[in-house]
């Protein structure tokens, strides 16, 4: 294995692959805090060239946490098809990147391969990537997830409707879903955060959005996004599931610091297969982004990109309907900017993708970070031409209850718009028969009217 590399009359020499991973990626202050970065653009470009010529299989055989470590490194590497591995082993991250990229690998044959990779593949051929590069990579693959109907199919663009309120007050709640209905959004998933915790509380928002849909003929699912036990509780206590939720992260502290593992996960998959409400196949949403690790101290020394492409191995296992990246989410600690939040955008996007799972993006960003509304309007239309599954849909693009800024409703109307992109069909039809889009997919003079839903 070759770990070092001569550029402009210099010698850059890494100890392992770890140090090349961390070194290989694009400058984010979370690596920088960490101590692991480049020092230096021509030591990123060295640690580029030197990780183009480390095989598949040099990777496979060096995690950046060893396999006897870590539950996630176990996860991942037991969890790969040995046949297809065979045949990718020798391949040069270099390689793998020009297969990607050539415009006669299809789509079908991207995902194929995947069955082959662990996280440290999928991070290492991203690193090698332009920002042009991982949109287009991205807009080659295709993974849809079904709970009640499927979302990402060609031709459509979804939207989990968010409507948070900051005391968990029914009306407030219900009131903002109504908007957003009324604006054509909902189609992947109505979701709220609460703000309490409880068994009770969490049954309570799930009756009450369930009953709103049923009432209303609503094509969509429900979930509150809990704690994975709380919402296991309420489940088992009769309340009406349609998936479940939880934040994974890249390292088996990380998810112990969130209070899971897979043993509780692989409980809940099994519980929502037989008590949830869609029929599935797909029937789990998780969360994830860049940082999350570091900022628990969880990280093991492995820069945080590394550490969110194993958090989609990981999440592969249970076969989700969505997987929702806010990288943007923890603050400038982990990424500083505008700049730093696009590019992680970009890699999570291609590399949640390239490991096979339907994913959604939340380009959003929190108030003490160096960015704003056009950083992220630009986030939001080069994802969209990636093939993001769905996005969220939040009152004017600002979470009351968890201090954020995302996506809007408006924001949500424009991109289907600009593409040329509809709902799901299910949901497209419904809101076609109450009168708030067109056939076409546009929106008509009701759209926006909540009141339609009190009458």
């Amino acid at each position: 294995m070759r770990l070092k590399t001569k550029l402009f009359g210099s010698t850059y020499a890494f100890r392992d692959v770890k140090e090349v991973l961390a070194k290989a990626n694009e400058e984010k202050s979370g690596d920088q805090l960490l101590g692991i970065a480049a020092g230096s653009v021509s030591e990123r470009i060295a640690a580029k060239v030197v990780l183009s010529g480390l095989t598949l299989e040099e990777l496979r055989k060096n995690p950046v946490i060893p396999y006897e470590e870590d539950e996630v490194t176990r996860v991942i590497d037991d969890f790969v098809n040995e046949s297809i591995y065979r045949e990718i082993k020798n391949w040069t991250v270099g390689s793998f990147r020009e297969y990607i990229l050539d415009h006669k690998t299809m789509g079908a044959d991207i995902l194929r391969i995947s069955k082959g990779l662990t996280g440290e593949m999928v991070a290492a051929v991203a690193k090698l990537m332009s920002n042009m590069d991982l949109v287009y990579g991205a807009s080659k693959i295709r993974v849809t997830g079904k709970a009640n109907y499927e979302i990402g199919k060609a031709g459509t663009l979804s939207f989990r409707l968010q409507p948070n309120h900051p005391t968990d007050s029914i009306d407030g709640i219900l009131a903002s879903m109504m908007e957003g209905l009324s604006y054509g959004c909902g189609d992947a998933i109505i979701g709220i955060n609460p703000v309490e915790d409880t068994v009770e509380n969490t049954k309570r928002i799930m009756e009450s959005i369930h009953q709103f849909m049923v009432k209303w003929k609503i094509p969509t699912q429900t979930c509150v996004l809990s704690h994975l036990s709380t919402q296991m509780q309420a489940l088992q206590g009769g309340a009406p599931v349609s998936v479940f939720f939880q934040s994974v992260a890249g390292t088996e502290d990380a998810n112990k610091a969130f209070g899971i593992d897979q043993e509780l996960i692989d409980e809940a998959f099994q519980l929502i297969q037989r008590y949830g409400t869609a029929p599935g196949p797909n029937l789990m949403y998780f969360e994830t982004g860049q940082g999350s690790e570091m900022s628990l101290n969880t990280d093991h020394g492995a820069d945080e990109m590394t550490l969110e492409a194993r958090t989609y191995g990981f999440a592969k296992r249970y076969r989700p309907f969505m997987v929702n990246n806010v990288s943007g989410f923890i603050g400038p600690e982990t990424l500083f900017d505008g700049k730093q939040i696009l590019r992680a955008n970009l890699e999570d996007h291609f590399m949640g993708k390239l490991t096979g799972l339907p994913m959604g993006m939340a380009p959003c960003y929190t108030n003490h970070v160096n960015t704003d509304q056009n950083d992220q309007e630009t986030a939001t239309m080069l994802l969209a031409m990636a093939g993001a599954n769905y996005y969220m849909g939040v009152p004017v693009g600002d979470d009351v209850m968890l201090s954020y800024q995302d996506t809007s409703y408006h924001d949500d109307a424009t991109l289907r718009e600009l593409l040329n992109l509809k709902p799901a069909e299910e949901f497209f039809q419904w809101q076609v028969t109450i009168g708030i889009m067109d056939e076409r997919g546009r929106l008509t003079e009701r759209a926006g009217d909540a009141s339609l839903f009190l009458k």
